[in-house]
């Protein structure tokens, strides 16, 4: 029926048809029922709602649902036995309004569990038989239960690894079984290897993949460089951090007219890792390298990673080579994908490179034979990122943090360092030849993996829009067609300001995160038509099956079949190399934050100038110039009552006045560090 019939069905006083028609929409929007293009109101046909459920320490909950900006409120009471990760299907309970109140739902059933295990710290109960395990990750409410026959003999103070075997009730909490013992809490590197086990990573490769890695481990058969370019004589380096030991990229520069010859040369390591073999499977079951403050775990076991598939400096070796032709301005005029082999002449690192750059005369005697190659090196680097400025792509320049750790693995300090020029070089010089790479085989429309980079979303816009409005700064552009130019004069605008690192910050978070896609989009940050990662196999698996359809073009073996092939598992393999790329970037934040805070507990009441870099209506964070950052609870910043604007990140007190905003400058104390919960509190000083 139309509305109006349902009134008269349901005889609706007059006064009360608004009411009514409200009544309405809401259920509309809770999916209760559905309204046709005719104005016809019927009982709901939509499939329920599925989402995943994110806990909270204090029992209720939210669940996100993929493609909407807003998650769901799950009270305590319609939590379900939900878990924390589990997927689950919900009814809307109560929808949001304009007020700021956040949509309810209801978990009506588990579709299925995002947590089988989890890491914890032990306790043995006072009897000596049973235990309780308490989770690390805080979300979870409450302890694991641990029978007396599944302790695994572990003692109070052991980190562990448990396996969920009941998920628990309302009235009875869950239950596990201890299948590992990490270590004892407090012993070097634990912590570092509890994260890495609570994301599942895994630590050791089976056995018939080390075996396969050691038996291809062997030096280069003369037969294989006889079907390659031989580029031995060429002269070449690897520029690298100094602790760097997976060498996959080299790179060698010549005058050509008055022009460049510039080769990116990659290990091709497809040539040892064939499709569906053990150590294919692993490489793809991992996804990525991860790398921590104190420690790798490589995609691909060290025979091969550190191996024959590193560059190392004076050892004949296999790669791919692009080899582009570049014009006096710095653009690429053309360029040539191969199969080649090479002989790398210098091991040269960063800082080396950087003095060289920087006359320093010991680097100048040391390297004298490449001197002048890496000021050409210089010279074209700063023509290619013109290029690139000038099309829009956008520079997020934050400087990296170093955390030093002691002999015990604790954290001792932190240490800030920008980016270079022989660092910025090396990006340089990879971006085109991703570049250049992702432009042949789009143009070609053969089958690929793409690095992509949506546009940002236009609500996110607006809201970032509303806020460099308050600080002063125009942003043109409709949100809906914006180009990344509009937000690199952002960044133009901001560099050198006190605000700098803030806003940089905030403009980051309202961009879209980078993923694999198998259609060629182009990428927004780097305003380029065409991208892909073709320069890290040994740690990326996207770069390592691109690799492999590069060759078999190369070859003459890309038939239909091997087309059909590549179309069917490329959007699988996109998805998930995208996930596992994402875990691995979490794995990172969250060591580093809990390296960070180990740091600060020897710090306790010092005082620091430091600048807000988050508003929420809770309180301020504030961040330190070495990377820390801290939370001073909205209930310490005097007797007052505070509201928090969305529109311009502002904590304003409506009775003394107060305001603060981000990229503001505040002096702080550091009242209270919490390494169980991975926190800072800090005290406003003034």
């Amino acid at each position: 029926m139309k509305a109006r019939e349902l009134e008269h069905l349901l005889d609706v006083p007059a006064d009360k048809k608004e009411i009514f028609e409200r009544a309405l929409d809401d259920l509309v929007a809770m999916r209760k029922i559905e309204v046709n293009e005719q104005g016809r109101y019927r009982k709901s046909t939509a499939a329920p709602m599925e989402g995943t459920f994110i806990a909270n320490a204090k029992g209720f909950g939210f669940v996100t649902v993929e493609g909407q900006d807003e998650d769901y409120f799950v009270p305590r009471d319609y939590v379900g036995g939900a878990f924390h990760g589990d997927l689950v299907q919900i009814s809307i309970v109560k929808r949001g309004d304009d007020q700021g109140h956040r949509a309810e739902a209801k978990v009506t059933r588990i579709l299925s569990r995002g947590i089988t295990s989890l890491v914890g710290s032990f306790e043995l109960s006072r009897q000596g038989t049973f235990g309780f395990v308490e989770p690390d990750l805080r979300k979870i409410p409450g302890d694991i239960f641990i029978p007396a026959s599944q302790t695994k003999n572990a003692i109070t103070g052991d980190k562990v690894l448990v396996s969920i075997t009941d998920y628990g009730a309302k009235d009875k909490g869950p239950e596990g079984a201890v299948t590992e013992i990490i270590g004892h809490r407090g012993d070097r590197g634990v912590d570092v290897l509890s994260t890495l086990r609570a994301y599942e990573i895994p630590m050791d490769f089976p056995e018939p993949v080390l075996e396969e890695a050691d038996r291809l481990a062997i030096p280069v058969p003369k037969e294989e460089i006889a079907r390659r370019r031989d580029l031995r004589k060429i002269p070449m380096v690897t520029i690298d951090g100094e602790d760097s030991k997976d060498l996959d990229d080299a790179v060698s520069l010549e005058r050509e007219g008055d022009g460049y010859l510039l080769g990116v040369h990659i290990a091709d390591v497809s040539h040892y890792v064939r499709e569906n073999s053990a150590l294919d499977k692993e490489a793809l079951k991992r996804g990525t390298s991860v790398y921590v403050v104190d420690r790798v775990v490589p995609m691909l076991p060290t025979a091969l990673s550190n191996g024959m598939c590193s560059l190392n400096e004076g050892e004949d070796r296999l790669t791919l080579s692009c080899l582009m032709h570049l014009n006096s301005l710095g653009q690429v005029v053309d360029y040539e994908i191969l199969e080649s082999v090479v002989n790398i002449d210098r091991r040269m690192t960063y800082t080396k490179v950087q003095a060289v750059l920087d006359e320093d005369p010991k680097a100048l005697r040391d390297y004298a034979d490449f001197a002048d190659t890496f000021r050409l090196m210089l010279e074209l680097s700063e023509k290619i990122r013109a290029i690139r400025t000038a099309r829009g792509a956008i520079d997020f320049d934050f400087p990296e943090t170093d955390i030093i750790l002691d002999e015990n693995g604790r954290a001792v300090d932190l240490r800030q360092h920008p980016r270079n020029q022989a660092t910025m070089l090396i990006e340089d010089f990879m971006l085109s030849a991703n570049e250049s790479v992702a432009r042949e085989f789009a143009r070609r429309e053969i089958p690929f993996l793409y690095r992509t980079h949506d546009k940002p979303d236009a609500e996110r816009l607006r809201n970032l829009k509303t806020y460099l409005g308050a600080l002063g700064y125009v942003m043109h552009s409709d949100p809906q067609r914006i180009r990344p130019i509009e937000i690199q004069n952002i960044m133009t605008q901001i560099a050198g300001k006190p605000e700098e690192k803030t806003i940089s910050t905030i403009v980051l978070r309202s961009m879209q995160q980078a993923k694999y896609t198998t259609d060629s989009i182009g990428h927004f940050g780097l305003a380029a038509k065409y991208y892909c990662h073709f320069t890290s196999p040994i740690r990326r698996y996207p770069d390592l099956i691109i690799h492999r359809i590069i060759k078999e073009n190369l070859a003459g073996k890309f038939s239909p079949e091997r087309a059909a092939h590549y179309e069917d598992i490329m959007p699988t393999v996109a998805v998930e190399t995208s996930r596992l790329e994402r875990r691995a970037v979490e794995i990172e934040r969250d060591v580093d934050r809990m390296k960070k805070v180990e740091y600060m507990e020897g710090h306790v009441g010092e005082t620091y100038d430091g600048c807000v870099s988050g508003v929420t209506g809770w309180g301020l964070y504030v961040e330190l110039p070495n990377s820390v950052e801290g939370l001073i609870p909205v209930s310490t910043l005097t007797d007052d009552y505070y509201e928090f604007s969305e529109d311009t990140y502002e904590l304003i007190g409506e009775r003394f006045h107060r305001h603060f905003k981000l990229g503001q400058s505040v002096r702080v104390l550091v009242s209270s560090v919490d390494a169980r919960a991975s926190t800072i509190d800090f005290e406003l000083i003034g």
